[in-house]
């Protein structure tokens, strides 16, 4: 089988996606910085479980210095999905200059390596972020996108959009852009509404709701996510020309007051709310339209909010009593 280089594998989305590929027989080189956004041990335990494996190689590197890239073994590569980015909406727009050097220098840096290694296709993490409060519900991969980030994070997604047509044109490169919604599911990053708002319940806080709970996200469960990259993967290798963008979302978008309500349930506790003003760089929704990536991939995202949800939490509570132990 193949090997695929995986950015970002230590992270939540990463380190799901690493073993899955090692369980179908690929050998995965990845990559991590433990950018300092959530907790190095964090990761680390993400990456425990995948150590062990005999086809999986870890390189501690960072994507904004270039030449560390020559660091990473020669052995040709099938595939790279770039999933290794400086993460968050609300903090970008505290410190936009640090996710223009990681999201844009960095991705900049990872296109210029795999064109000196002649590494033919990519899969590129973007994200539903870049619609910003686009009018056409649900979100299709056919809207111009131009003016629509309303963020620093998104504005750097969309460059890195725009930085893989480059190299699609000028070299060849085989592209799919996947632009994510809203992943949860265990290991989902500690600053993402669930996570945040299941720790809240669980030691009695009241939650934070910024703005008045109307607004939406197109909630997708990571396995979901995972099987949407993998289908991409799979694409690419078939269609070594291509180059396409999809939306890897659920199609459901959920209230925040409703996933509070959810929430309740997959704990058996009750949520007191802490109303507080909306954040600048939120959009009021996420809703994705999936048909693209049903009819070119196959995706058909499988997971109900309250089975995936219900997982979620299981998950905490055992990290917790892991944690205790």
């Amino acid at each position: 089988m193949s090997t695929v280089l995986v950015t970002g594998c230590a992270g939540f989305i990463g380190s799901h996606l690493t073993e899955r590929l090692l369980a179908e027989g690929h050998a995965v080189v990845g990559l991590d910085n433990f950018d300092d956004f959530y907790a190095r041990a964090d990761k680390e335990a993400n990456l425990a479980i995948l150590r062990a494996h005999p086809k999986f190689r870890f390189f501690e590197l960072d994507l904004r210095h270039g030449a560390a890239l020559t660091a990473l073994p020669a052995a040709p590569y099938e595939a790279v999905v770039h999933l290794a980015a400086k993460a968050g909406v609300s903090p970008s727009v505290r410190a936009p200059a640090d996710y223009v050097e990681n999201n844009v220098l960095g991705t900049t840096h990872l296109l210029e390596w795999m064109r000196q290694r002649a590494v033919p296709s990519l899969l590129f993490a973007s994200s539903s972020s870049v619609y910003g409060n686009a009018p056409q519900r649900p979100f299709r991969e056919d809207e111009p996108l131009l003016a629509r980030g309303i963020s620093p994070y998104a504005a750097t997604k969309l460059a890195g959009e725009a930085l893989t047509y480059t190299y699609h044109h000028l070299y060849g490169l085989a592209v799919l852009n996947a632009r994510f919604f809203t992943v949860y599911g265990p290991r989902q990053r500690p600053d993402l509404a669930i996570h945040k708002f299941a720790r809240l319940l669980q030691a009695g806080h009241p939650l934070p709701i910024y703005g008045d709970g109307r607004t939406a996200r197109d909630y997708t469960f990571v396995a979901d996510t995972v099987d949407g990259i993998v289908r991409g993967l799979a694409y690419l290798r078939a269609t070594p020309d291509a180059y396409d963008t999809v939306n890897l979302g659920n199609s459901r978008p959920i209230a925040l007051l409703d996933l509070v309500a959810a929430l309740e349930r997959a704990t058996g506790t009750m949520a007191r709310l802490d109303f507080r003003p909306a954040q600048a760089g939120d959009v009021d929704l996420t809703y994705a339209d999936i048909g693209k990536a049903h009819r070119l991939l196959g995706y058909t995202p499988r997971t109900a909010l309250m089975d995936g949800l219900e997982q979620f939490v299981a998950w905490l509570r055992a990290s917790r009593d892991a944690h205790h132990a």
